[in-house]
């Protein structure tokens, strides 16, 4: 398996968990609707998302399945440049693949919500209070704590190696758990950005705009994040300058 189909099978199924555990806690007429907390649920459900992505994929790519990890492991050090468009690529084919399949199981579903922004949750994040510096610094912060996790476990040099998949799921449960009630914790470009997209192009029933004025903050974010992440690493951890 080659770096663009590992990272595309691997953000996919991170999808498919992520945006299936929100289709499933919020859409009418669920199993899973207003059943228990629901932010518990959610935050569990992209937990177990991220630890069968980066499982799956770990041994052909790394496991990186986060725009804002690869470009942190090529700051770091830990990765060639010539690599990282194959990584951005297999992600972002992966995460738009990994929503549309979510939206087709969950099609009739779509239809019986009248609420168009709950239909737009179950394919990228939005915040609670819109206020861009706190929403951008709430995904660096949050973007910062991951990549920072993930590169003290990342072995080999290129990501993760399969066993570090439980500890970061862990790690991104608990940042949904503490960090996530601004922004909905994208703290992965590729995971808002192009199910964003597939909510754009895809015939969702009476759906709202795809929110584009927000889109660029969980895509610079966790980029900024992650770079600031990769600096920490190399000053504090390694004892090198970036």
């Amino acid at each position: 398996m080659n770096i663009i189909v590992s990272e595309a099978v691997g953000t996919g199924l991170l999808m498919i968990f992520g945006s299936g555990v929100v289709a499933n806690a919020l859409l009418e007429g669920t199993k899973g609707h207003n059943v228990g907390s629901n932010w518990m649920v959610i935050t569990m459900g992209w937990g177990m998302g991220v630890f069968v992505g980066v499982f799956t994929s770990a041994q052909f790519s790394g496991g990186h399945i986060n725009p804002a990890v690869t470009i942190a492991l090529l700051g770091a050090g830990k990765l060639d440049a010539a690599l990282v468009p194959q990584y951005l690529i297999g992600q972002m084919i992966g995460a738009f693949i990994g929503s549309s399949l979510v939206w087709m199981h969950y099609r009739d579903h779509f239809v019986r919500t009248e609420n168009k922004d709950i239909k737009l949750a179950v394919f990228c994040t939005a915040p609670e209070v819109r206020n861009t510096p706190s929403n951008f610094f709430s995904e660096v912060l949050g973007t910062f704590v991951l990549v920072l996790a993930v590169l003290l476990l990342a072995e080999p040099e290129v990501g993760l190696g399969a066993l570090d998949a439980l500890p970061v799921a862990l790690v991104v449960l608990g940042i949904g758990l503490a960090l996530g009630g601004t922004t909905g914790y994208a703290i992965n470009p590729a995971r808002d950005l192009a199910p964003r997209l597939a909510h754009f192009v895809l015939p969702v029933s009476d759906k709202r705009d795809s929110d584009w004025r927000y889109a660029w903050i969980p895509v610079a974010g966790p980029v900024v994040g992650g770079l600031l992440a990769a600096g920490f690493f190399l000053i504090a951890v390694t004892g090198d300058a970036p």
